[in-house]
């Protein structure tokens, strides 16, 4: 049988290419990617809060990297007093000193433990110490706002008051907070947001002692998508109520199911983050507004955050619907 002849490399060429190996610049033998030296870029727009008389809510903007961000590390004067994953771009400093004068800035790290210089000394006061306060803020007025093009928006809503007096605003996308402002203001500008995306948004007021308010009034904003981007599939107009059979809690779910050209079989629904169970129609599935009951046996105050979304016709799962949140009460 014939074969190709394969040609060894001379020894002397093969011990040669092993040497190279071993050489600091690699590239005769296929070498390795040269270490990532170059630093990221240091964040900017680095605020400084004092959110009471022992916290500081320190945010910044993320900051980009030639390689990638790993995380941020907080700098309290010269000492790092937090580190945080790239996600991140906010932070609250405990355990401070009321009345007592403090500098805040952040250095960026990514993946290969490079630091960027440090951002600019912040400085911030924190406030004095409260006098006694058993009673958390008023829930802010009205909350409402507008998209403002693809990755940002604008929220406003009323003040709130407090026996000793509110100290700050805290914005809530679904359960996380992703802004604060100072008591002064009642209007948040939202950035990094991302396009076509349905968002929830809440605030609570904060005083002095660290007690907040209760949630607003929940609001839906939807960002503007990119040009050529498929319509969303996020069920819309979701309501959810608590009611109650004998012992137990149920929960009554409405909402209006989104155009897809077919139709829909399932959604799966969401408590608390996570899936809780999948909607399966026993007949024919419903057209326009969809409802679903769920029987609740947890004790009175549990709160749920609820979401949903539709097996598409093809059979993947659509956009998930804006939050709603409910709590458990007689």
């Amino acid at each position: 049988m014939e074969g190709t002849t394969v040609q060894r490399p001379h020894v002397t060429a093969a011990l040669t290419c092993s040497a190279l190996l071993l050489a600091p610049l690699l590239s005769a033998c296929g070498g390795t990617a040269e270490a990532d030296t170059q630093p990221p870029a240091t964040p900017k727009g680095v605020t400084a809060q004092a959110s009471s008389s022992t916290s500081v809510h320190v945010m910044w903007e993320g900051a980009s990297d030639n390689e990638k961000v790993a995380g941020y590390e907080v700098y309290r004067g010269k000492t790092k007093v937090k580190s945080v994953p790239a996600t991140k771009t906010m932070i609250d400093v405990n355990g401070l000193t009321a009345s007592t004068d403090y500098t805040f800035s952040v250095r960026t790290k990514d993946t290969a433990g490079n630091l960027s210089a440090p951002s600019k000394d912040i400085p911030v006061t924190t406030q004095a110490t409260p006098p006694k306060d058993d009673t958390p803020p008023t829930v802010p007025g009205k909350l409402t706002g507008s998209a403002e093009g693809k990755r940002a928006a604008t929220l406003t809503w009323g003040a709130s008051k407090d026996d000793v007096g509110v100290t700050s605003y805290d914005i809530y996308q679904e359960d996380s907070r992703i802004h604060s402002v100072p008591a002064s203001e009642t209007t948040a500008k939202l950035t990094g947001l991302r396009p076509g995306t349905v968002y929830t948004f809440t605030v609570r007021a904060r005083d002095a002692s660290d007690k907040s308010s209760a949630d607003s009034n929940t609001f839906d904003l939807t960002t503007e998508s990119v040009p050529g981007a498929p319509e969303s599939t996020a069920p819309t107009g979701l309501r959810a109520e608590i009611g109650k059979e004998g012992g137990d809690f149920t929960l009554d779910l409405s909402w209006d199911q989104p155009e897809t050209g077919g139709t829909i079989p399932a959604y799966e629904l969401h408590m608390n983050g996570k899936l809780t169970t999948t909607i399966v129609w026993g007949g024919t599935p419903p057209q326009g507004r969809a409802t679903y009951r769920l029987d609740l046996s947890d004790p009175v105050g549990t709160r749920y955050s609820v979401k949903l979304r539709a097996k598409l016709p093809d059979g993947k799962w659509g956009d998930f619907s804006a939050q709603r949140t409910v709590v458990l009460t007689d």
